[in-house]
């Protein structure tokens, strides 16, 4: 059995940090969170994709702790805007605004609009101090509803319409969610393939030899 692996995840957010311990809770990892170290530089999430985005999290995080980490990006693409709002997801309606301002705002940016279709997108990087990294995305497709239902979730949820469950993301319990959504689906990937990332972690990252202090008289 090899000893546990430190893994850093690139968040604060408590509610992830458990879902993916839940997740690889059968694996000699360690999963800590950016609430066990303190303060350190924010990545400047500023790529064009959400590959981009979650490698410069994890990237930056690994750099600066010396531990290999993990980072996920993931936001919504509208087909009939072009693929908007994209990476932006969550400054669709400016630095300061609600959940409930992004939908509103992107409802008003889809009025009259018959081609509904969108989909969540996730990436999940897992980054190394010297660089390398392993990328897994996953997509979840659904419709922009006509307007929002439901109280559960985050985001967009209330606008983003399931068409398998015949309900908006925020219409599902949790759990339905996390069977079928962009994150869930890219976390379980991840989970199912975790030996393999550990034994490319370990690749990486090998277990210093430990050395005899040699005195010298």
């Amino acid at each position: 059995m090899h000893p546990h692996r430190t893994l850093v995840l690139a968040t604060r957010n408590p509610g992830k940090t458990a879902e993916i311990r839940a997740l690889l809770k059968d694996y000699p990892v360690d999963i800590k969170d950016l609430n066990t170290f303190g303060p350190i530089p924010e990545a400047v999430e500023d790529g064009t994709t959400f590959d981009e985005n979650a490698y410069k999290k994890a990237s930056l995080t690994a750099r600066v702790l010396g531990l290999p980490a993990l980072a996920d990006d993931s936001g919504l693409v509208v087909a009939a805007l072009g693929g908007a709002p994209g990476v932006h997801s969550a400054r669709y309606a400016g630095p300061d605004a609600t959940d409930a301002d992004r939908c509103a705002r992107l409802l008003e940016a889809m009025a009259g609009c018959t081609d509904r279709r969108a989909a969540f997108e996730c990436v999940i990087s897992i980054a190394v101090p010297t660089g390398p990294a392993l990328t897994y995305e996953a997509r979840c497709e659904g419709l922009i509803a006509e307007a929002p239902a439901g109280v559960n979730g985050f985001g967009y949820d209330p606008i983003f319409y399931y068409p398998p469950l015949g309900r908006t993301f925020a219409e599902l319990s949790p759990e339905e969610k996390n069977r079928v959504s962009h994150r869930g689906l890219a976390l379980r990937e991840l989970a199912g393939e975790f030996d393999k990332v550990l034994a490319w972690i370990r690749y990486q990252m090998p277990n210093p030899e430990p050395v005899a202090c040699l005195r010298e008289d």
